[in-house]
């Protein structure tokens, strides 16, 4: 990555030490209308840029045990789908985009913050297909890319009448939003799944943003449009890696969360995430003990990622 690095800080490989960081003020970020979307965006810290971008229904509180550790030596990006957080909600007569649309979302965002040198893109999860669709159309712009945990679809096809489907999701989205379904259960919802999805049978995210962000019917189209596209995003993906090589000299790091069990699952997972690496020819590495959400359970492991991932 271009430009020097800060006054103080420590080489890029060099890894933060292992706990809970400090929360900052929960502030409101930025409000910038990308594509004609009002986006709630945050941008903090110094250095060299990263990006970080979470998975189905994720908002931008989600990393924020991992955003002090980063922020001493990177300029630490992070923005709410539309939807999602603090975002207004993608227009109905717009269909939810898939791999590209979101990497030209991505470009977008890094634009209107007048970042335009390469950056590092980490993605979560569903992300990891947006990330790293980003590092493959816009590859002058990718200083490295890190996959954490990221979905993998070895064989994807994309699902027939897609328009048919986004119009089920927001029929649904409204019928429940009519029934207060997303005020009444929205939070404990967000919270149950947090709780599944960590080491720590804990939800980590402040408990006034979780009601603020997930008590509205905004949250719960998005995610329900999102979900109806992830079939397309994959194959959206495998096209691209046929037609868009990553740089041979671009860091990709593949992260994967080990949740310290032995059972089937947990091998299969992991099996994936390295074969996930082999493909893209990335450096494999596990974090244990940590569920899916492992920005949760190894902040620590994540920031590492990002700061050993840079071209």
């Amino acid at each position: 990555m271009t430009g020097a690095r800060p006054s103080g800080a420590r080489p890029s490989g060099a890894r933060p030490s292992r706990g809970r960081p400090s929360r900052g003020p929960a502030d409101d970020g930025l409000v910038l209308r990308i594509d004609g979307i009002p986006l709630h965006v945050r941008a903090e810290g110094r250095g060299p840029v990263c990006l970080l971008t979470g998975g189905l229904g994720s908002s931008w509180f989600d990393w924020d045990l991992v955003v002090p550790f980063l922020t001493p030596y990177r300029t630490v990006v992070r923005f709410d789908r539309p939807g999602y957080g603090l975002s207004a909600p993608e227009p109905a007569d717009r269909r939810w985009p898939a791999a590209a649309g979101e990497a030209h979302r991505i470009r977008a965002v890094l634009d209107a913050l007048a970042l335009p040198g390469p950056c590092t893109v980490a993605g979560h999860s569903l992300a990891a297909f947006h990330v790293e669709a980003f590092a493959r159309l816009y590859p002058g712009r990718t200083a490295g890319l890190v996959l954490l945990d990221g979905s993998v679809e070895p064989d994807p096809h994309p699902r027939p009448a897609p328009a048919l489907r986004d119009l089920a999701a927001r029929a649904t989205a409204r019928a429940a939003t009519a029934a207060a379904v997303p005020y009444l259960l929205g939070p404990a919802v967000r919270r149950l799944a947090a709780r599944a999805t960590t080491v720590r049978r804990e939800d980590l995210a402040p408990a006034p943003l979780v009601r603020r962000c997930y008590r509205t019917g905004r949250s719960l189209r998005a995610l329900l449009r999102e979900n109806t596209r992830y079939l397309d995003a994959a194959a959206e993906l495998a096209a691209l890696r046929r037609t868009a090589p990553l740089p041979a000299d671009l860091p990709v790091t593949v992260l994967a969360a080990d949740d310290g069990l032995r059972g089937r699952r947990t091998r299969e997972w992991l099996a994936a995430q390295r074969d996930l690496a082999a493909l893209l020819g990335a450096e494999y590495r596990s974090t244990a003990p940590a569920g899916h959400l492992l920005m949760f359970d190894r902040p620590d492991a994540v920031a590492s990622a990002v700061l050993d991932t840079t071209r």
